[in-house]
């Protein structure tokens, strides 16, 4: 399948730090012929690196992913626009004719220490993954 048939997908969160990150890494390993997905925050701000550590748990490698601002992609043509938490819901500027959707999956812990913290990040990145096959794995 060429680039000019696959879908684009924006994952948008208040960072882009986390969840719209995984939500960019597992679009891309779950249908890499099928989309082409992005990932912008309202307030970017740098990927954390617990994020990192659990996609590579699925081998998938985010090393190379950079925090990046909504702006960036205004004048980007996507079909779907996809809000992964509250704030980015409120505050995210409005893409005209897309398919635009939301679901706020949970927040993962930075309380406590490393396994509890990878065991919080690795829940929501399950939690992405799981939508994710629902929603566009049709």
């Amino acid at each position: 399948m060429s680039n000019q048939t696959k879908q684009k997908v924006l994952f948008i969160c208040n960072q882009n730090s986390g969840r719209s990150q995984m939500a960019e890494a597992l679009l891309r390993m779950l249908y890499p012929e099928r989309y082409e997905s992005y990932s912008a925050g309202v307030i970017p701000s740098q990927v954390n690196p617990y994020a990192v550590k659990v996609m590579e748990q699925l081998g998938v490698d985010m090393s190379s992913h950079r925090s990046k601002s909504i702006d960036e992609f205004m004048d980007t043509e996507f079909d779907y626009v996809v809000t992964v938490c509250d704030v980015a819901k409120e505050t995210c500027p409005y893409f005209s004719g897309r398919n635009v959707l939301h679901h706020s999956f949970s927040s993962a812990s930075s309380e406590g220490g490393e396994e509890e913290i990878l065991a919080s990040f690795a829940g929501v990145r399950d939690e992405i993954k799981t939508w994710i096959i629902e929603q566009f794995g049709k």
